[in-house]
């Protein structure tokens, strides 16, 4: 017999002070209902049946129970009511007001990055993804240990010659968890160098990348199924799917790219969670175009592109830093299938006036063309016009140019020559220049055209 799904209370402690401060700061604050809705959200990713909900304004936290002795009794009631097993507090709790309000409660209490964590864990499949788990859930753990349990304040005999009181239990734990960091840490060191071989051939392959990003739930991973039929898990669910993936994908011209799709961000991500993640967010730092996927349909999408945008900046990447580099960031409205008309045919405009920007339906493909156009147009920018003549008894390198370069025409004469005009990049010249070297030097004026 399946066991039931915990039942859980979810919680928005709605902190006027930060309200104040978005409308100073010239943002537009998020309702609580928009954040009650995605804290629901985040708890329908583990399965947790919701089966309570509360939006709590908050003028000054306690520092003790976050909420004030009044609120805390009454939500006390409604929990035991509810037969709730779970509380889920939208928001950082401290290690002792997470203790104080299970004492109250007498149930178990998430805050917002502790859910998270939870997500993380059961979204990891890949060996990276779980180490990185681990390690942002140990280093999470490790503030949590103080005098949450009375178990810890016991104490463990002495070592050494001296003796001495002994290693209290929370400091053994303590150390425990300071280990296995440690492990993780250098066990991800390795993985970390891997990627980064996987990187560099990467680099030296005919294929740029382009990257999906986007805040989670925007459709990044519907989008990746549509352009390339991978299959990946899609479902309408926040972070559903954690490991990046990568495939092949063929462009209108014949061209082919990698196309990586990363984790979702979202707002109010924990600073030890990026950093974790962090290896894998870079993948984004070496695609030729960011392809950051909005969901258009949204009533906060500006607040989430904003969310985004910074996440990206804390890798160092911003449309400015992009350009410099060479990078492309394309914005993708998607979900216009979800816009009434009037909404939907701006939105085709805006993309239409904007040179960056389109406008699609992953869901029914409508605009794919046009973004894949857009991706084509971008990457051929890079190619350089160049052209050879070759005798075609060089069967091989013209084989290898028909398969990595862009190959726009060819002529054949009688007098056994091969006339190419091809669109090269760097890294196919490259290569080109790796694998023919005497031919790419009798080639060498044509090359540096």
């Amino acid at each position: 017999m399946p066991k039931e799904p915990t039942r859980a209370f979810v919680l928005v402690p709605w902190l006027k002070s930060a309200d104040l401060k978005a409308r100073r700061d010239e943002v537009k604050p998020r309702s609580p209902e928009s954040r009650l809705e995605e804290a629901v959200g985040l708890a329908a990713a583990i399965s947790l049946n919701v089966v309570g909900t509360a939006v709590v304004p908050l003028a000054n936290p306690r520092p003790a129970t976050l909420l004030g002795e009044g609120k805390v009794a009454e939500l006390k009631g409604q929990i035991a009511e509810l037969r709730a097993e779970l509380v889920i507090v939208d928001g950082p709790l401290s290690p002792g007001q997470q203790r104080n309000l299970e004492k109250e409660w007498k149930v178990k209490v998430l805050d917002r990055t502790g859910l998270i964590l939870e997500i993380f864990g059961e979204r990891a499949h890949t060996r990276e993804g779980a180490l990185q788990v681990e390690l942002a859930h140990l280093n999470y753990q490790k503030t949590r240990l103080v005098r949450s349990w009375t178990h810890l304040e016991r104490q463990r005999g002495g070592f050494g010659f001296l003796g001495g009181p002994g290693e209290t239990q929370i400091e053994a734990d303590r150390r425990m968890i300071q280990e296995r960091i440690t492990k993780i840490e250098r066990q991800l060191e390795t993985v970390t160098r891997t990627r980064e071989l996987h990187r560099k051939n990467r680099r030296e392959a005919p294929y740029p990348i382009v990257a999906l990003v986007g805040y989670t739930n925007a459709g990044k991973s519907t989008l990746f199924n549509r352009l390339t039929a991978a299959g990946v898990f899609a479902e309408n669910l926040l972070f559903a799917t954690l490991d990046p993936t990568m495939r092949a994908l063929e462009l209108p011209s014949g061209r082919k790219v990698i196309l990586s799709d990363t984790v979702g961000f979202i707002s109010d991500l924990p600073t030890h969670l990026v950093a974790a993640f962090r290896a894998t967010l870079e993948e984004v730092l070496e695609a030729d175009v960011i392809l950051h996927v909005r969901d258009a349909a949204h009533e906060e999408k500006a607040i989430q592109k904003k969310d985004v945008e910074e996440v990206l900046a804390s890798l160092g990447v911003t449309r400015e830093s992009a350009a410099e580099n060479g990078q492309h960031v394309v914005d993708v409205l998607n979900k216009i299938d979800l816009l009434p008309d009037e909404m939907r045919e701006a939105a085709i405009n805006l993309a239409a006036r904007e040179e960056l920007t389109v406008a699609v339906s992953a869901m029914t493909g409508e605009g794919t063309a046009e973004l894949l156009a857009l991706v084509d147009r971008l990457i051929v920018d890079e190619e350089r016009a160049v052209h050879f003549d070759l005798p075609a008894k060089e069967g091989e390198a013209i084989a290898w140019l028909h398969a990595n370069a862009h190959v726009r025409a060819r002529e054949d004469d009688a007098e056994g020559m091969v006339h190419l005009d091809l669109g090269l990049t760097p890294i196919v010249a490259g290569r080109f220049e790796k694998r023919f070297p005497d031919l790419a030097r009798r080639l060498g004026t044509a090359m540096a055209r």
